[in-house]
C-alpha cells in the first residue's frame, strides 16, 4: 500500500523555501529541501543582515562628527576600524550554524535540477525557489587614452565589486563608484561615505526613480549635503581597471577611483535547474512565470522567491512560500501584494505603502494627496534633525487611503 503522505521536495533555502518547508510539515506532508551552497540564503547571509550591521556603524560613526548637542565640540574625525565591522557581519551570519535546518523535521541534501515531465520525483507537489546572483551590466574593458602594459591591467569586471564583496572587505577605500540607484546602491553608498570613503554615484535616471519623485529629491539633498556625489542621468560608457584602480568614462567627464561597486540589481538564477525540462515557463528575464497561487505552468512545480518576478523582499518571499506550500498540500491561498510595505535603510530612512500617485492613476484612480514635511513635527524639531516629509495619498471623491510615503529619521 502506498504512503498517503505528501512528499514535498523544496529547492533553495532562503526566506520562501524555509516559510514553504516548515508549512508544509505543520500541514503534514513530508519535506526534502535542497540546497547547494550555503543555508538560509541570500537575507540572512548576505542581504539583510550584513548589511545593517554596516550601516549601523556608519550611523555611530556619523553621529560622533555631527552631532547637534555637541555645542560646538569637533567630533572625531577618526574613519572606523573596517575590519571590526567586517568580523561582526561574519560572526553574525547564521549559515554555518549546525542543527537549523533539521528543526523544520525534514531532509536537508545537495544541488537540483526541475524532473522532465512523467519522471518519478515529478509525482506530487515540488517547491522551487533559487537565490539570486549579481549581475554584472556589460561595459566595454577598454581605454584608449591611457597606455599601459598588459600586466598592469585586469578585467575590470573581475576586479569590482557586488554587494557581498563590498560588505566582506576588511578595508574602506579612499574612493569608491557606485553603479546604480535602487535599494542596495543607496544604503551602501552612505555608508561607506560614513566610514571615510569619498564616494561617487553613477545614475542612469534618478535615485529610487520608481518610488514617488520627492522621494529621490530627497535621498539625493540629504546626500550631496554629506558630501556624496550624486551624477543623475549619467552612465559609465567605459571602464577599465589600470594599476589598481578604475577608470570610467562618463557624459560628465572621467572619473578614476579606487573601488567600483555595480549594484544594478539581481535576475534570477534559474538556467541551471533546467525548468523549461519540466514544462515550467520563464520570462524573457529568466524568472518563473506563477499565477497568484505560486503556480507555475506545470501543475505539480509551484515558485517563490526570488526566482520569480515577485518584489525581492525577504517577508514577500517568506509570504509566497507559505502559500505555496498550502496549495501543494491541499489549501488554496492567494498572496496580495496590493499593500506591500517596504524600506530603505539610508538616514534619513524612506518607508513606503501601498500606492504612490502615479501608480494610482496608472491604475485609472484619481487621487488627493496631502503632504506634511517634518519641520512641522514637534519629535523631528526637538530632535534637530527636520530632513524629510510625509505623504499620504488617497482616492479623490471617497477618500479611502490609497499609500503612504515616508522620509524621515
Amino acid at each position: 500500500m502506498s504512503d498517503p503522505t505528501p512528499h514535498v521536495a523544496v529547492i533553495g533555502s532562503g526566506g520562501a523555501a524555509m516559510a514553504a518547508a516548515l508549512k508544509a510539515v505543520e500541514r503534514g506532508a513530508r519535506v526534502t529541501l535542497i540546497e547547494r551552497g550555503t543555508l538560509f540564503g541570500t537575507c540572512v547571509n548576505i542581504g539583510c543582515v550584513q548589511p545593517k550591521i554596516m550601516i549601523q556603524a556608519a550611523h555611530v560613526a556619523h553621529v560622533r562628527r555631527h552631532s547637534p548637542f555637541d555645542g560646538g565640540v569637533a567630533g572625531d574625525p577618526a574613519r572606523p576600524p573596517a575590519g571590526a565591522a567586517a568580523s561582526a557581519r561574519r560572526r553574525a551570519a547564521p549559515g554555518e550554524v549546525p542543527g537549523r535546518a533539521e528543526r523544520s523535521n525534514g531532509d536537508h541534501r545537495g544541488a537540483g535540477r526541475c524532473p522532465f515531465p512523467g519522471h518519478p520525483q515529478s509525482r506530487g507537489a515540488t517547491a522551487r525557489q533559487r537565490r539570486a546572483r549579481g549581475r554584472l551590466r556589460p561595459l566595454p574593458d577598454r581605454h584608449r587614452r591611457t597606455r599601459r602594459r598588459a600586466a598592469d591591467r585586469r578585467p575590470a569586471g573581475r576586479a569590482s565589486w557586488t554587494s557581498t564583496e563590498a560588505l566582506a572587505s576588511d578595508t574602506i577605500p579612499r574612493s569608491l563608484t557606485v553603479i546604480g540607484s535602487s535599494v542596495v546602491a543607496v544604503e551602501l553608498a552612505q555608508a561607506f561615505a560614513r566610514i571615510g570613503a569619498r564616494v561617487t554615484i553613477l545614475a542612469r535616471h534618478t535615485l529610487l526613480r520608481r518610488e514617488d519623485p520627492a522621494i529621490g529629491e530627497a535621498l539625493t539633498a540629504t546626500f550631496r549635503a554629506e558630501g556624496i556625489a550624486v551624477l543623475e542621468h549619467t552612465q559609465a560608457s567605459e571602464v577599465a581597471h589600470v594599476d589598481q584602480e578604475f577608470v570610467l568614462v562618463t557624459g560628465q567627464g572621467e572619473l578614476r577611483v579606487e573601488r567600483l561597486l555595480v549594484a544594478t540589481g539581481r535576475r534570477p538564477d534559474t538556467r541551471s535547474l533546467r525548468p523549461e525540462a519540466a514544462g515550467v515557463v520563464v520570462t524573457p528575464q529568466r524568472a518563473i512565470a506563477i499565477d497568484p497561487r505560486m503556480c507555475t505552468s506545470n501543475p505539480h512545480i509551484y515558485a517563490a522567491g526570488d526566482c520569480t518576478d515577485q518584489p525581492h523582499f525577504v517577508y514577500v518571499a517568506a509570504a509566497a512560500g507559505s502559500h505555496a506550500a498550502t496549495n501543494m498540500t491541499g489549501g488554496d491561498a492567494t498572496l496580495d501584494l496590493s499593500a506591500m510595505p517596504a524600506v530603505v535603510f539610508t538616514d534619513p530612512q524612506v518607508a513606503t505603502v501601498g500606492l504612490s500617485e502615479q501608480r494610482a492613476r496608472q491604475a485609472g484612480i484619481e487621487t488627493d494627496s496631502r503632504t506634511l514635511t517634518l519641520d512641522n513635527v514637534p519629535r523631528a524639531l526637538v530632535n534637530f534633525d527636520t530632513r524629510g516629509f510625509i505623504k499620504v495619498v488617497v482616492e479623490r471623491g471617497s477618500e479611502r487611503p490609497l499609500g503612504v510615503q515616508a522620509v524621515a529619521p
